[in-house]
Order: structure tokens, then sequence, then C-alpha cells
């Protein structure tokens, strides 16, 4: 049996004094809790610094008190698909050249086809979800400042433990906001140095976030727990310089200048620190992959103690139906939902050298005349239930499955375009050998690996996509490199139609939801999208 971090947590306490960011007055997005507690009588206790932890840990992969549903931290919303994973899956897949979902949703499917608005429910759950758990994260951070332990009374070994914990508090705050700042730019900015109690944030640019985002993670790099010494399910210092690293590489999308040379500079930090690649692809995204090798952070998820209807259980179950037997895949059915979309299933070779090639035909066809028919599209078999020793994970709804967050081969990737895209201190040859360790694991042997000559840019996007797919960086990464929105690259159902249609430059940021336009007179919407 797995042990988490937040097993048996997950019941913690919930702050009377949180303060929600971002003021989404339709959604009423307030702690629900009726047994709060008073921040005071919270801190108090050195106990509890822990389980207040566990709770902002919790809020990636949990949407309540209970789980999976029943006891929601957000009002107003769909407890089954407001997980934070899920919401984050769907803006960054459905809109890209990787997956399609299938249900009626009219919003879903708006997603798919690169047309969304202001008054969109999953892109608005999004914005709920990254905003729900700075708020989180903020108050815990206001809490446990020097002065504040002090207060408390604390000695001199519990101020170093619960300042640890504040550190993997701003990076959880630094990982949220670094999302906001990718799918949304310009955004609400509370941290906090604000008070507690209802007023309207100020919009922060994007530029400005970037560093902030960057001033925050360099600050905590050596807070934070050496890389592969924290409890499973907590980041530690290798966390850290993925997600620097992340922020670099997307610079100049963020309006910075090119920081190339800061990408190789992280990725050196994390390739050497210990981590070794996995020599079974399949593992990695299979029931016991806490046991994986090359998973950097993983948010966990357990059948039993932490469950919900988004992260793995959306991803195992939504990827199943047709003429597939959900048992295979150590569950008990299936949602006809998620297919790959024919222009990522081309990326892969046409026999079956690529281990990474995943998916399965039988029944369908690999064009998508229509959204909503299940056999439109090849079904992905990439994430499951099932162990790689044999037999199905603890409960044959909700996998064991834990999703990778940080990944090493992402590492060496990003080093590999870094290098290519003209940044120091790394080198061409070294980022052909990244380049053919992965390889080497996906083919099994050398079969599949390339020359100097072969690793060009568009390479490198295309083997993001065979290594990093339905994971969570394809929008990202498409907008990078120039080919989201416009018309040099189009796709299935981009712009609305089967062939694909040039699409408005507007839509590499995603906009401010509207209710929270109507509440807070201080945004000013992203370009292109109506006040």
């Amino acid at each position: 049996m797995k042990t988490k971090f937040y097993n048996g947590l997950i019941a913690a306490v919930i702050l009377s004094s949180i303060f929600i960011t971002g003021c989404i007055k339709d959604l009423d997005t307030l702690p629900l809790d009726p047994d709060v507690f008073a921040s005071e009588k919270v801190y108090s206790d050195f106990g509890n610094y822990e389980k207040v932890l566990a709770k902002l840990y919790a809020g990636l992969a949990l949407t309540g008190q209970k789980g999976p549903d029943g006891d929601a931290d957000l009002r107003g919303l769909d407890e089954g698909f407001s997980q934070y994973l899920r919401e984050y899956w769907y803006a960054q897949e459905l809109p890209s050249d990787e997956a399609v979902l299938g249900w009626g949703d009219a919003s879903l499917a708006l997603l798919t086809k690169m047309n969304f608005s202001p008054s969109n429910e999953f892109t608005t759950v999004m914005y709920s979800r990254i905003f729900y758990q700075i708020a989180l994260c903020n108050e815990f951070i206001r809490e446990s400042s020097d002065a504040k332990l002090t207060e408390h009374g604390f000695d001199e070994t519990q101020k170093t433990t619960i300042g640890l914990y504040r550190a993997e508090a701003r990076f959880l705050r630094a990982f949220s906001y670094y999302h906001a700042l990718d799918l949304f730019g310009n955004v609400p900015f509370v941290t906090e140095e604000d008070g507690v109690g209802a007023f309207l944030p100020e919009q922060i640019s994007r530029e400005l976030l970037f560093d902030y985002v960057e001033s925050e993670l360099l600050a905590i790099e050596n807070e934070l727990m050496a890389p592969r010494t924290n409890v499973y399910g907590r980041v530690d210092r290798a966390s850290d310089w993925m997600l620097l690293a992340r922020l670099y590489l997307n610079a100049e999308v963020y309006g910075k200048v090119a920081k190339y040379t800061e990408t190789i500079t992280y990725t050196k930090k994390v390739i050497d620190a210990g981590y070794v690649l996995e020599d079974n692809y399949a593992h990695m995204f299979m029931a016991d992959n806490h046991l994986a090798n090359g998973i950097i952070f993983a948010v966990p998820f357990d059948g039993m103690n932490s469950r919900s209807w988004g992260g793995t259980t959306f991803l195992v179950n939504a990827s199943i139906g047709g003429t597939m037997t959900p048992a295979d895949y150590g569950v008990s059915g299936g949602w006809w939902g998620l297919r790959a979309k024919p222009q990522f299933v081309d990326k892969f070779p046409t026999d079956n050298s690529d281990k990474r090639k995943m998916f399965w035909t039988d029944g369908q066809i690999k064009e998508i005349a229509s959204l909503t028919d299940w056999t439109g599209g090849y079904a992905v078999t990439k994430w499951t239930n099932m162990k790689s020793t044999g037999g199905a994970g603890s409960n044959g709804t909700h996998p064991d499955t834990d999703q990778p967050i940080f990944r090493l081969a992402d590492a060496y990737l990003m080093y590999a375009e870094a290098v290519l895209r003209g940044g120091t201190g790394g080198s061409a040859s070294t980022a052909l050998d990244y380049v053919n360790d992965i390889r080497t694991k996906a083919y099994g042997g050398t079969s599949g690996n390339i020359a100097q000559g072969d690793m060009t840019l568009s390479f490198i996007l295309d083997e993001r996509a065979r290594e990093l797919y339905w994971e969570g960086y394809r929008r990202t990464d498409l907008i990078r490199y120039g080919l989201f929105t416009g018309g040099t690259y189009l796709w299935t159902w981009k712009g609305g139609t089967q062939e694909g249609l040039a699409t408005d430059s507007k839509f590499n940021l995603y906009p401010i939801p509207d209710a929270d336009m109507g509440a807070n007179p201080n945004l000013v919407q992203n370009t292109g999208y109506a006040n």
C-alpha cells in the first residue's frame, strides 16, 4: 500500500479568515466547512501546520473535504469537473493538436474548437481553482512568518520545521501564479502582505508577474529540501529548478527577453541531481508509478484515501470506450470521452517500434468527423490503473495512479531546445545525447537514435509531443513555437472545422472570466475579448 503525504490529513483545517482572491462573485468561492476555526486557534498549535500544508497540496488533487464529492471547496460549481489538474488538462490539451473530448458539453466543444469566450464555464473554473489555491497559500504564508511563530512561542526546532513548510507553500503559490501567468496573463494579484478581508485586488501585468514568480522561486531555492530527500508527494529543490526552467524557456512568450541560458542552467541542476530515466515508459502512468524512475514531482492519488473525479480518475476512465475492456485498465467501466487527434497520431512511426505509441485502434478510425462520435479518433491507453507487476489498483473507479508534474525527460528536452535556441552553458553534443537517451528507452535500443543534423527545433517539438503527450504541456509548447493560433499549422477541429482553420492570436491567452470582470473594476480584459 502506498504511503502518501496527505493520506489521513485531507480533513485538514479550513480557515475562516481565508480571503479568496479574484472576487468571483457569481461563483461564491468561499470555504464551506461549517466548523471553521479561528486563525489564531489553528496556528497556535504546532501540529496543525503540517495539516494545513497537506490541504495546500491536496488542493491540486481534491475538490473538497470528503472526496470524491459531497463537501466542495467552491460553491456554484459542479464539484466533479472542478478539480485543479482536470481543468488544467482541459486548458492545455483540448485546444491543441493532441486530444478531443466527445461529450455534449458546449463549453468543452468550444475549447476544442479554440473558440472560447469570457463566459466559458471551464476556463472560469480553472481561474477559480488557481485563485482559491493562491488564497490558501497566502493565509498559510501570512501565519507562518517569523514574527507570528515567535508570538506563538514555538522553539527553534519547531520554527525550522515550519520554515520548511512555508517554503513549500511559497512554491505552491508560485506554481499557481505560473499557471495564471501562462493561461490568463494579466490577473488580480494578492500576497500575504495584503490584509485579510474583502477588497478589490489590483491587476498585475504579465511581465511583472513573471518577475514575481521568478523572484519567489529564487528566494526559496535553498530553503527547500535537497533533491530526492523530501517525503514523496512534496516538492524539493529539483521541483523549484524545473519550474524555473519552464518559466525561462517561455520567457519571450511572457514579454521578457530570451532566457535560454537560464533554462540550461536550471535543467543542468536537475540533470545533475541523480535522477535516472525510467526503462519502461508505461510504468510512469500506472498504479504503482510512485516506484517508477524519472518522476521528479507527482500529485498523488489513492483509490481508497484521496479520490476525486479529476486527475487520473478522469484520465483513465475518460480514455476508455468502444471495444476496449475496462478491466484491462484496472477499472470497472469507461466514460467514452477522450481520443487522439490524427495529426498527433501521425507524429509516431507507422510501425510499433516506438513504445510510447499507445493507441487503441480496434473499432476506431483515425479521422474525427464528429466530436461526439466515439469511433472517430484513436483511443489512448497511456493512463491505466494497472500495476507494472500485474493486478489492478485498490479501487475500480478511482485509480492509484499518481499524476506526474515534473519529469527528467522534460528537463532533457528543455535543455536541448534551449541549446538550439542559442542558450549558452550547454553543448549540442550533450543535447543530442539526452535526446537519444530518451529515444533509446522508447525504442528499447538505438534503432530510433538520431544524428546531430536531425536535431532541429521542429524535431524537438515533435519529440516533446511523443514523450509528454496528454500530460498538460502541449498548448504552451505550441504557443512558444508560434503554431498554436494562426494558420501555419492546422489540425482537426482547430477553428471549428474538421479540416482546421486559422484562428485569432487572441486565443494565445484565455480571457478573464465575466464574473470577475463584473465584480472588480480594477481589471482590464485581455486583448481581443469584449469587456
